[in-house]
């Protein structure tokens, strides 16, 4: 019987991304914002980060924010994540970029609160703001934003078996294992485009931007949604 398990209670990414990580060690060249990683916008759309601080939320391995550190002369990127396992795997991979890259092991929610006016960038590529409770992550979000800091996430338009986002702010519980193999679930909100865009303005963001990216041609394509948010008032 499949067991429904809470991402606090059990690490559900125990398994995700370790093929990779046995066979590429390197800081990425460059990323991409939509699902297939094929096509798309870069790294480019947060902007000219010379100087800021960014925090990765759900960064998984660290990939991406290894990136950013290494290639986009910020002054501090922070990737967060609460699996203890890709903590495990971004410490391995990239702790020796510290002090411009910092791993922090944390619930992503906890961290934005205990960090309020910290940060001018906040992103999240398929990671934090997909599998939190939105009506908690984003006004936490925009806490921990400085006044005119901004907010970048890509998201699934639809989900992944080609059914439509929910039209409402209800999560999915997608299949995982723990890291015994045991099958489990977790929660993923694909939601609407007005949806999301209604909780940023609920959560205190302004100037708010969807747009869709079309999928490419892999095996799993999905179109995207990328959204850009700001925290007002500007400066």
């Amino acid at each position: 019987m499949e067991r429904v398990t809470a991402l606090t209670s059990t690490d559900l990414w125990h398994h995700y991304g370790r093929t990779h990580h046995a066979t590429d060690r390197t800081v990425p060249d460059t990323f991409r914002w939509a699902w297939g990683q094929d096509c798309g916008p870069g790294p480019d759309i947060l902007g000219d980060l010379s100087g800021l601080c960014v925090a990765d939320l759900g960064a998984g391995a660290a990939r991406h924010a290894a990136h950013l550190a290494v290639r986009h002369r910020p002054a501090r990127v922070v990737a967060v994540d609460a699996s203890p396992a890709q903590h495990a795997m971004a410490t391995d991979l990239y702790g020796h970029l510290a002090p411009r890259l910092q791993l922090v092991r944390s619930d992503v929610v906890e961290h934005l609160r205990a960090a309020p006016d910290t940060y001018d960038v906040l992103y999240s590529m398929f990671g934090a703001v997909d599998f939190t409770e939105p009506r908690q992550l984003l006004p936490a979000a925009a806490s921990a934003l400085r006044p005119g800091g901004r907010l970048v996430f890509s998201t699934l338009a639809h989900y992944l078996g080609g059914a439509p986002a929910q039209p409402d702010v209800e999560h999915a519980d997608i299949p995982a294992r723990t890291p015994d193999g045991e099958p489990a679930t977790m929660r993923r909100w694909v939601l609407q485009e007005h949806v999301w865009a209604k909780l940023l303005d609920e959560a205190g963001f302004t100037r708010i931007s969807g747009d869709l990216l079309p999928a490419g041609q892999g095996p799993r394509a999905a179109d995207t949604l990328l959204f850009t948010a700001w925290r007002g008032p500007l400066p």
